[in-house]
């Protein structure tokens, strides 16, 4: 068995040489979060989501669509993805889609990231250098 650090594999996965440190999230919130993290992960999206910052009120799909040199199936596209993610609300009015940030779901984001960022003193571990 291989040795890491002066202990086998088996040492170290014995729960009386450490126990082992719970998740700080569960399975359900992590797909929620690595979800919200594949849908900022285009750059159009991004500007998508930057120009909904940008409105005080929804916007129309059209305006959207204006704004990009991209088909509207694309732009469409682009706003499901955001829609599913839970990153942009969308209401019917007539024919048209409006759509609006979930600024909610990016206060979460914010938490998350705030979380990540948070020194070591405020509670979170140290990393362990491995030699």
């Amino acid at each position: 068995m291989r040795q890491v650090i002066g202990l086998t594999r088996r040492e170290i996965l014995d729960p009386r040489c450490c126990v082992p440190p719970a998740l700080p999230v569960g399975a359900e919130r992590a797909a929620e979060e690595a979800q919200t993290f594949r849908a900022l992960g285009d750059e159009t999206r991004v500007q998508i989501v930057r120009l909904l910052a940008e409105q005080t009120e929804p916007l129309c799909a059209c305006h959207i669509e204006a704004a990009f040199r991209l088909s509207q199936p694309t732009i469409s596209h682009h706003l499901k993805v955001l829609r599913d993610a839970g990153l942009v609300t969308s209401e019917r009015r007539g024919v048209w889609i409006y759509y609006a940030l979930h600024r909610e779901r990016f206060r979460a984001l914010r938490d998350f990231v705030r979380a990540v960022d948070r020194p070591i003193e405020e509670g979170r571990k140290a990393d362990v250098p491995v030699p």
